[in-house]
């Protein structure tokens, strides 16, 4: 069934193409004249008519971009590449999901060991895809709130097997983790698309292990490309990173983390991450896009962790809308009327303790940039600076402006 009804998009050849073809393999035989050897006027009419006819075809076919005559082969080939083009969508969705469900595995975090085996909740269970076989070994994509806290990690491959799975690396950050499992019998490998070519509309399937119901599909649109959703790192409530994420409508339920996010080529453009579950909110689902995913993948394949830069402050915003200062506490800092936004230092460790800066310094700017919030001061330092990087910091203590220059650290494992 071709995409659209129209003959124009048809795989079929229109009836006036077929009519072309027959009308060139017509052979016409003149009769010859008794009477003259010269064309009488209804030779010379008929002659003309035909003459009139087969022009005019000719120039339909140019037109309407129909193949010229002596072009069969062109014909087949222009036949074949719309077939390609208008093919069944429903069929690609099947083959897409064929191509990708092997390489999809469900995941099982043994929180509290084998002993609790029998009693695993809806948390303890995710996605993960299998992206790479080497030595031996396959690798698997998951996110890291899949396998936090695990005492001992089983990944189900999708015939059943479940294959005890070591960590490779994690990010808390960027939410990705990479595990390893034994490569034996394990053939297929997930093939990575590129999430920048993404378009709205675009149709996607997700597939993963939602409420321990392993290896399910739903399908759905990208509802946008590039949506950048606020995550509280230590799942606390606050606030405190930005994630881009890919939003679709695919229905992504717990379990789903962790699994792929795919087109109708069969490539994996994300991995699911998560949802907003609240009343009367559907279809809002996310994923991390696959070029984000690799470069962390990339890293942690290499170095077992992201090294990203610290500075050793623990804060608050100034401007805290979920738990604003009071008039006393702001009193307190003593700082001009014109200061509204920076972050209060709670405590120091490492760096920001070794430059003196102390609790209640109220830091504005990094290098003369301002910093607004923490949000504004881990972007500064995730994305704008390096490890053993020398940074600026200005900061008012009791009222009165200061800087002091901060030689930035490796932030500790957490």
């Amino acid at each position: 069934m071709g995409l659209f009804h129209d003959d124009f998009y048809s795989t079929k050849v229109s009836k006036s193409r077929q009519g072309f073809r027959r009308a060139r393999r017509t052979r016409v035989v003149w009769p010859k004249s008794r009477r003259s050897r010269g064309l009488s006027t209804l030779q010379i009419a008929t002659l003309s008519s035909i003459i009139s006819a087969f022009v005019a075809v000719l120039l339909f076919s140019m037109i309407m971009g129909l193949p010229a005559p002596g072009k069969e082969a062109a014909i087949v080939s222009a036949i074949g590449s719309k077939r390609m083009e208008t093919a069944d969508p429903y069929e690609r969705l099947i083959q897409a999901a064929a191509k990708v469900r092997p390489t999809v595995v469900s995941i099982v975090n043994y929180k509290d060991g084998k002993k609790a085996r029998n009693k695993l909740d809806d948390s303890a269970l995710g996605s993960g895809v299998i992206f790479k076989i080497d030595q031996g070994q396959a690798f698997i994509i998951t996110n890291n709130h899949v396998i936090e806290g695990a005492q001992e990690l089983e990944a189900v491959t999708v015939n059943g097997e479940m294959k005890k799975a070591k960590l490779v690396g994690a990010d808390k950050v960027n939410d990705i983790a990479v595990l390893s499992v034994d490569g034996k019998d394990i053939k297929a490998v997930a093939e990575m698309g590129d999430s920048r070519k993404l378009q709205l509309g675009e149709t996607v399937l997700a597939i993963g292990n939602p409420l321990g119901l392993g290896d399910t599909l739903t399908s759905g649109i990208v509802s946008y490309t590039n949506r950048i959703v606020p995550v509280s790192l230590n799942q606390d409530g606050v606030y405190d990173w930005e994630q881009e994420v890919i939003q679709t409508d695919a229905a992504i339920n717990e379990g789903n983390s962790g699994g792929a996010l795919v087109d109708l080529n069969g490539k994996v453009i994300g991995i699911n991450t998560m949802k907003i579950a609240d009343t009367g909110v559907e279809g809002l689902g996310f994923a991390i896009p696959v070029d984000q995913v690799m470069n962390t993948v990339n890293e942690l394949m290499t170095h077992g962790k992201i090294a990203r830069p610290y500075i050793g402050i623990y804060s608050m915003d100034l401007d805290n809308s979920y738990a604003p200062l009071d008039e006393d506490q702001l009193k307190d800092l003593k700082l001009p009327k014109d200061v509204k936004d920076g972050v209060v230092v709670l405590d120091v460790v490492g760096p920001a303790e070794e430059a003196g800066l102390k609790l209640n310094d109220v830091v504005v700017k990094f290098n003369d940039e301002p910093i607004p919030s923490t949000l504004e001061m881990k972007k500064f330092l995730y994305d704008k600076v390096k490890i053993g990087d020398t940074v600026k910091v200005t900061y008012y203590r009791d009222g009165k402006e200061q800087s002091v220059n901060v030689k930035l650290a490796e932030k500790p494992d957490q």
